[in-house]
């Protein structure tokens, strides 16, 4: 019979035995830690625009519908300004819109939640705003809007529609 390696009295595999739980737990860590490391990170991602608005006037700078990503309704979007402009002000307004035709959901009657920036009266110059949309699928987009603010003067009758606080 062959002999059995010992460790004073005790078996060398009764230790091992008695080991293997404490050495498994942490492999198991590390290859989790391993699998959570190559994961996809979930970027946020950022918009820089520029716009332009009339003293005296107001601009719509973002709409957001309430849809997910399979056309359904979900929560209504949410805005939160980490910049907020020093020379105007942010309004928002919920309403009902029709998405356009080239929209990933076309022609689909919908809430929507719109963020507009109204200047100082009397200010022209520059302004600045960022701030985060969150969608219905909870997805986060930082949006840093550059402001130019002009004297008033007569706009084209294209531009009725965008210099309105109309959703």
């Amino acid at each position: 019979m062959p002999r059995q390696k010992t460790f004073g009295d005790t078996p060398v595999s009764a230790y091992l035995t008695a080991l293997r739980p404490l050495l498994a737990r942490p492999v198991l860590a590390l290859a989790a830690g391993g699998l959570l490391l190559a994961a996809p990170a979930f970027a946020q991602t950022t918009i820089t625009k520029s716009e332009t608005v009339a003293s005296g006037k107001t601009v719509r700078i973002a709409i957001v519908p309430n849809l997910k990503k399979d056309c359904s309704a979900g929560p209504m979007p949410e805005f939160k300004v980490s910049g907020a402009p020093k020379n105007g002000a942010l309004i928002t307004k919920v309403g009902k819109q029709k998405t356009p035709a080239s929209y990933r959901c076309p022609n689909k009657e919908t809430a929507v939640q719109g963020l507009f920036y109204q200047p100082k009266v009397g200010y022209t110059g520059a302004d600045e705003v960022t701030f985060e949309i969150k969608n219905s699928d909870g997805q986060v987009q930082t949006q840093n809007i550059k402001i130019t603010v002009e004297a008033a003067s007569a706009k084209k009758d294209g531009d009725a529609k965008k210099d309105s606080s109309d959703l």
